[in-house]
């Protein structure tokens, strides 16, 4: 029974990261009037908590493998709720993004933690697949469930509130975990290279920064130097990591091809399903003109989805075969994708619904299986690291899809026809960004303001169409790969000694 609870206390942490990844995105116009910060500044206010996580996963990954993975998540949980005031009380746009930086930082201690934990506390491989079950629905709930949590916040309060409510999950999680979670490390793991840990970190940040900035403003010698540095850190980091007794990540794990196809498969899934989550939202407040909290129901199909079948997944991945299970989730989030390539703006709820629940479901199958097949590859004591691993490519799915499909959205969407007469700044504020059009349109004549609006709604609705069109061709493709890279793969059955 004790296992189980210290299962609770973990989904508790996972729960609160996934949530505040995505709260912010309903805060961002409420923050925008209070701190008046430059376009910039927003993209940064948005992306650096990401970025820190993405950059710092490995490194806390292997911290605890040395340190103890209690120790890093408590005092991980801590710092997140002590951060979690900085960002509440931030009274500028650079406070902000250093606050936000913070919370990335502490958010990264807690993720690989939680998983390495299930790792060494669930010897049973049957139960340990619930338990990734019930923790990979923890993360996509607590994504999808972020929006509704946020859309009451700010219906009701100001936009601080969205950080103040970690703070009471993260004390239930300090002072229960002390009881409960048992520690764990490896017993033998050597110096913690710091050098590999800047490596990492410049490597990450430099690659999803420099995608996201060409995604945005287009290939410009800021977005290819900064690309081009991501990627020689990281040819350094993997060189480094050969030639150290202790690396910080085992690049060897990579010759396990179940290892490498599960990894993959993670990464091209969330891409996917998270460039689709990112402009549903703006498509389903701007486009259908719903409010926040309204929008956010909206989407909760696609947690149920996944919570379902990641509870589900251990068993089905037995019952058929690990390659048949992520496969199919993967076509399965393709289809979703496939749905939203004829979205429209009179599209019903009902129809949209039905389309997000098929996508959570496959969400909830591929990765919780995936999760439990990186777990099962590699020895207890470099648990920290292959969750890391796993979670990496969680974040840089997330990055890479919102960047990646954004590209398509963006490239589509600045090609819309101003109506004549439409002065100059005007039309490149509508121009900017869909939110951008609606507050331009405010500034007109009525019956010019509804032409720009109707003419900026319509040809991102044709961006958001195309770029779901490349994610149901990537999805589909991925589930092939992952189909072929996974043959042969089976979960553990027998009792770990």
């Amino acid at each position: 029974m004790g296992r189980w609870l210290a299962l609770a206390v973990l989904v508790l942490a996972v729960l609160l990261v996934a949530v505040d990844a995505t709260v912010l995105g309903l805060a961002t116009p409420f923050l925008s009037e209070d701190l008046q910060p430059s376009a910039t500044q927003l993209l940064w206010i948005g992306d650096v908590y990401s970025f820190v996580i993405a950059g710092l996963l490995v490194s806390m990954g292997s911290l605890g493998d040395r340190i103890g993975r209690k120790k890093l998540l408590l005092l991980g949980a801590t710092a997140f709720g002590a951060v979690s005031v900085l960002n509440a009380y931030a009274s500028s746009p650079e406070m902000m993004i250093l606050a936000r930086a913070l919370l990335g930082v502490a958010g990264a201690t807690l993720m690989p933690s939680t998983l390495a934990l299930i790792r060494n506390i669930f010897h049973d491989p049957k139960e340990r697949s619930l338990a990734v079950g019930v923790w990979g629905a923890a993360a996509s709930a607590g994504a999808a469930v972020g929006p509704v949590v946020g859309g009451f916040l700010l219906e009701n309060f100001w936009w601080g509130s969205v950080f103040l409510i970690n703070l009471p999950v993260m004390a239930v999680l300090v002072l229960v975990g002390i009881k409960l979670l048992p520690e764990s490390r490896d017993p033998n793991p050597g110096p913690w290279d710091l050098l590999s840990v800047a490596l990492s970190l410049v490597g990450v940040v430099a690659v999803i920064y420099g995608v996201k900035e060409a995604a945005i403003n287009g290939f410009h010698w800021g977005s290819v130097a900064a690309g081009l540095l991501g990627i020689a850190a990281l040819v350094w980091f993997v060189r480094r990591q050969r030639t150290l007794d202790s690396p910080l990540l085992d690049i060897r794990l990579f010759h396990h091809r179940g290892f490498s196809g599960a990894v993959l498969a993670d990464l091209l899934a969330i891409l996917g399903l998270s460039g689709l989550v990112f402009f549903l939202s703006q498509f389903l407040q701007l486009v259908q003109g719903r409010s926040p909290l309204e929008a956010g129901l909206i989407e909760l199909p696609a947690a149920v989805g996944a919570v379902g079948a990641g509870l589900a997944a251990g068993t089905i991945a037995r019952r058929t075969s690990v390659s048949a299970a992520v496969g199919g989730g993967l076509a399965a989030i393709g289809v979703a994708l496939a749905a939203c390539a004829v979205l429209g703006a009179d599209t019903r709820i009902v129809s949209l619904g039905i389309a997000l629940f098929v996508g959570g479901v496959g969400a909830g199958l591929a990765f919780t299986v995936t999760s439990d097949v990186i777990l099962s590859s590699v020895p207890k004591e470099q648990a920290g690291a292959a969750s890391a691993v796993s979670e990496t490519a969680y974040e840089l799915g997330a990055a890479l899809g919102i960047a990646l499909l954004g590209s398509v959205v963006t490239g589509i969407y600045r090609g819309f026809q101003a109506p004549p007469g439409v002065p100059a700044d005007v039309s490149a504020a509508a121009h900017d960004s869909l939110g951008g059009a609606v507050e331009a349109a405010a500034k007109l004549p009525p019956e010019q303001g509804q032409a720009l609006l109707a003419a900026a709604r319509h040809t991102f609705t044709d961006g958001f169409q195309t770029a779901a069109g490349v994610g149901w061709g990537v999805l589909f493709a991925t589930a092939l790969v992952a189909w072929f890279l996974l043959r042969g793969q089976k979960l553990a059955d027998g009792v770990e000694h």
